[in-house]
């Protein structure tokens, strides 16, 4: 253990290491009875690091977006929104941190984490969670990974001091050009694919992208992406896979671009997806797809018929997604707040993203959650104070209890 970790963080870790749950066994050997085993994969904000220099502009105080997590009601004196984490506020770059939270995770059914990963600049950002927390944890082989490339613009949103004045300031533009999309790739190859916990579909290393306006953009246009995609997809082979699966963030702006009009046969995102190359698609927030200021149960109703709408209009493989919740207003001081999320609600809607997994056999049981740590968005599986273990337990009656 890093001896700069406090010792409330220690505790915290400790605690939380010893901790098991009258139900919780290990998932794999649940799997070992007998049962389907599902891929459960939960997103991961890797903002939460006290060794990244680069988030010091964004977060003073040097540990990361806890920082507007633990100053909510500093800032916002008397406002409703006030959660705290069970296991303190801990550097998840630690390698002793993030082991326990490796424990947790595979205990209560998830066995993957989707890395949020940045690039601007000319360079990685948040990588230290990856990097020297995940990879280097004593016990990295109970749990696959892989890289969500989260190449939206980075706005003043981050930074509460500016947050609050809803200015949308742009930081760092997410757009690249083919010079820096090939050494993204080339890296991403060498570093991660080649890691033997990173996830894979059919032996093809799984890559997502959030925002392809921007990808388009950067490379010059939709020909030109696809050109890219293609090139990318070949040194993945040249590297030793079987191909690449690429995978994209399912929401409107990523399948409404221009050029491609209901004019054609089908519907245009069809098209588009089709000449970009792209295997397969899970969404990232409920937010991206509906009005989440309401009840979780309607919003839930609302995925599954977004899931029946993708069977029958899409072509591309689609993977379930349930997220916990939406509340943005630890940044902005308001915002749209999803209601009654309980940890039994919750349930209910991994029961449906399990059921539509096994309606469809011919896939991978691929099942993806936002988030494990998305605090500042209230959409979180890590333990805190209003809720204690419930969203993990959650995860694990549905995919352990349950399917044995």
């Amino acid at each position: 253990m890093k001896r700069h970790m406090s010792c409330i963080a220690l505790a915290a870790i400790t605690a939380a290491t010893l901790f098991i749950s009258p139900r919780a066994t290990a998932q794999q050997a649940d799997a070992e009875q007998g049962g389907r085993h599902y891929d459960v994969a939960a997103y991961l904000y890797p903002a939460y690091a006290s060794d990244d220099p680069r988030l010091r502009p964004f977060w003073p105080s040097g540990i990361g977006e806890w920082e507007t997590v633990k100053t909510m009601q500093q800032r916002y004196p008397g406002h409703y929104w006030e959660r705290k984490p069970l296991w303190g506020y801990v550097n998840e770059a630690d390698p002793a941190v993030m082991e326990m939270e490796i424990e947790q995770a595979t205990r209560h059914g998830i066995d993957i984490f989707i890395f949020d990963w940045y690039w601007y600049d000319g360079r990685p950002f948040m990588e230290t969670t990856l990097d020297n927390g995940f990879l280097k944890a004593a016990n990295v082989g109970k749990m696959k990974f892989y890289l969500m490339w989260a190449n939206h613009d980075a706005l003043n949103l981050w930074d509460t001091r500016l947050a609050r004045y809803n200015e949308n300031n742009v930081i760092w533009q997410g757009k690249i050009d083919r010079e820096e999309f090939e050494k993204i790739c080339r890296r991403n190859i060498e570093k991660y694919f080649k890691h033997p916990q990173y996830y894979k579909i059919d032996g093809k290393p799984v890559f997502m992208i959030y925002d392809l306006p921007n990808l388009i953009s950067g490379l010059g246009g939709v020909e030109q992406a696809a050109d890219a995609l293609k090139w990318f997809r070949d040194e993945v082979r040249r590297a030793g896979f079987p191909g690449l699966e690429l995978q994209f963030a399912m929401w409107a702006v990523n399948l409404n671009y221009s050029g491609f009009d209901s004019g054609k046969a089908g519907d245009p995102g069809n098209e588009l997806i089709r000449s970009l190359g792209f295997d397969s698609a899970t969404h990232y927030q409920f937010a991206h797809f509906t009005d989440v200021n309401r009840e979780y149960a309607d919003i839930v109703a609302d995925a599954e018929r977004e899931w029946q709408r993708i069977d029958s209009t899409y072509t591309f493989t689609f993977y379930p997604h349930i997220s916990v919740g939406w509340d943005n207003s630890p940044r902005t001081g308001t915002s749209a707040v999803v209601r009654n999320n309980t940890p039994d609600a919750f349930a209910e809607a991994l029961r449906k993203a399990r059921a539509y997994a096994d309606s469809h056999p011919d896939r991978v049981p691929l099942i993806t959650i936002n988030s494990w740590n998305e605090w500042t968005e209230t959409s979180y599986l890590m333990p805190c104070d209003k809720f204690g273990y419930g969203y993990l337990e959650a995860v694990k009656k549905v995919f352990i209890d349950e399917t044995r």
